[in-house]
């Protein structure tokens, strides 16, 4: 028995046991169960108008222990929230982010929120992109990252790791390179990251292969006579060239 049926389990006994004893109570003590229960149907109404969240807080508790979409230690993100599962009460569930904070999550808006687990399968993909000059050949370059990304611990063999041109950058033709990591946390998806940059960088290096920095072409119309690149001053000519306002600001 894992440690969430644990929960549910002990939980759910201690409902169950809860409202035995209150029927034997009130079975020793003579009550009207008839009459009990019609004012407990208007007290519930009563309660359930009052504590509207709680109760829904309460019934999603019970949904989530039940459905299971994560458990304790499991890496999630619900809605705009994310990192370890440390608890799970009937209540709320509680996070621990990745800057050690505690988030405490009402199970009513846990249950409505698109939840993502990257622990459950055991396996996550990660995707990085690089960016290699225009000149360089691509399947190359797709060699070389593979080659390079095989190579490391960090990395599981199966699936293989993937390279793909990816789109036409200003700079440079993008490469994703795409692998998988196993018992993914935190820890192990960012140092997986920065073993596979350090690994490709070097390994074009190695091969030649350019990484562009951002640049840009400038060109000049045939109109306005193009643009003209001095090493030194500029030319008497030249300035006598210049437009009057041109001189101004000079």
């Amino acid at each position: 028995m894992t440690d969430h049926q644990k929960e549910i389990a002990l939980r759910t006994s201690q409902l169950l046991l809860f409202g035995f004893v209150g029927l034997v109570v009130l079975g020793l003590w003579e009550v009207d169960l008839g009459g009990l229960l019609v004012g407990a149907g208007f007290l519930g109404i009563v309660v359930g108008l009052a504590a509207r969240q709680t109760l829904g807080s309460l019934i999603a508790g019970f949904v989530l222990m039940f459905s299971r979409p994560f458990t304790i230690g499991d890496w999630v993100q619900v809605g705009d929230e994310e990192g370890i599962v440390t608890d799970i009460t009937i209540f709320n569930t509680r996070l621990e982010n990745f800057d050690g904070e505690y988030v405490i999550i009402p199970n009513d808006r846990v249950s409505d929120r698109a939840i993502t687990n990257r622990s459950q399968k055991g396996l996550l993909r990660i995707r990085v992109d690089v960016g290699i000059d225009y000149t360089a050949d691509p399947e190359c370059a797709q060699q070389a990252a593979i080659e390079a990304i095989s190579q490391l611990s960090e990395v599981v063999d199966a699936p293989p790791p993937q390279v793909f041109p990816k789109e036409f950058g200003d700079s440079a033709v993008v490469l994703e390179m795409r692998f998988w990591v196993d018992h993914p946390t935190p820890p192990r998806k960012w140092k997986a990251v920065s073993a596979v940059v350090s690994s490709v960088k070097t390994a074009f290096e190695e091969e030649d292969i350019k990484i562009p920095f951002p640049q840009r072409e400038l060109t000049g119309r045939a109109e306005t006579g193009g643009f003209r690149v001095h090493d030194g001053a500029a030319s008497s000519d030249d300035r006598a060239d210049a437009t009057p306002e041109a001189r101004g600001n000079d």
